[in-house]
């Protein structure tokens, strides 16, 4: 141990380290990475479990043999995979495969009916421990779907599973298609009042952006100094200055020439309009 950790053997050092790897996660690349990085010149060997013997000694896994072995072979840490490995290493596997150590956490491994399965291992001194990620594990994710079951049968449903797919009974389809219709209805609704609500905001908006305009432009037209007033006193006074005509000259005035009388005449059309006209009626001489 003390000559692979201290670099100078002249050749890789082969660690061996085993498991079943299901629904391979971060916790099984971690303890991959630290069995990899444990010496500078690592050949890092993963022997993965058959569904055979997983069942057989642990349970039944979620991914198959073969999507386990897929899995492990794309992990950066590996440089070989040994698929159907043996459950308990013997001193013939250690010999075929040249392996100098066996990594694994420090934790009796009891699972299969044996005591502990990596303890001849470390009666050999070839046993090198790894830690565990807290918090992660297969059986942590299964009791994950498990706590939410109904709410990932309903998203199956939805993405087009049948209900024979995940076998699931025919008034349970029915009861999670309903609750998935339900769903959507209410999400629905959600978004039609956010809408709703945003567009009653633009209005609100928009209105008081026009309201300036509007009684900018009211003001303009009806108030004290507006349009309609000044027009309305230049109209009154055209009025009132064709309703009272200048007078007409004195007639001490001999000399003055003679006066025409005019007849006045005024009315109004169907529009309020002032319409007034003078009439010459005759000549009349002066001191008549």
């Amino acid at each position: 141990m003390e000559m692979a950790k201290s670099g100078v053997v002249p050749r890789k050092i082969r660690v061996y380290a085993d498991g079943i790897y299901d629904l391979f996660h971060q916790g099984h690349a971690r303890q991959l990475m630290q069995a990899k990085s444990a010496f500078p010149n690592t050949y890092l060997i993963v022997g993965v479990n058959s569904d055979t013997m997983t069942h057989e000694n642990k349970g039944k896994t979620v991914m198959t043999d073969d999507e386990r072995y897929e899995a492990v072979s794309h992990c950066r840490y590996v440089d070989e995979v040994v698929r159907d490995c043996p459950w308990v290493i013997d001193n013939d596997f250690l010999q075929k495969h040249k392996i100098d150590f066996v990594a694994h956490d420090d934790l009796p491994y009891t699972i299969g009916g044996h005591d502990d399965v990596y303890k001849e291992i470390k009666a050999k001194g070839m046993f090198l421990v790894t830690e565990r990620t807290e918090g992660v594990s297969t059986s942590d994710l299964v009791s994950r779907i498990v706590k939410d079951y109904d709410l990932y049968v309903r998203r199956n449903l939805a993405r087009g599973y049948s209900a024979k797919e995940m076998n699931i009974s025919f008034l349970n389809e029915k009861k999670f298609l309903f609750q998935n219709k339900m769903d959507a209805l209410r999400d629905k609704g959600k978004m039609l009042v956010e809408n709703i609500e945003g567009k009653r905001n633009e209005l609100i908006q928009k209105w008081e952006e026009k309201s300036r305009d509007f009684i900018s432009s009211f003001l303009d037209l009806f108030g004290r100094d507006g349009r309609l007033n000044n027009l309305w006193r230049e109209s009154s006074g055209r009025l009132r200055r064709a309703l009272s005509p200048p007078a007409s000259p004195s007639r001490e005035c001999s000399n003055s020439p003679p006066n025409k009388m005019f007849r006045f005449e005024s009315s109004f059309d169907l529009y309020g309009t002032s319409r007034s006209q003078y009439y010459m009626d005759e000549t009349v001489e002066p001191n008549e």
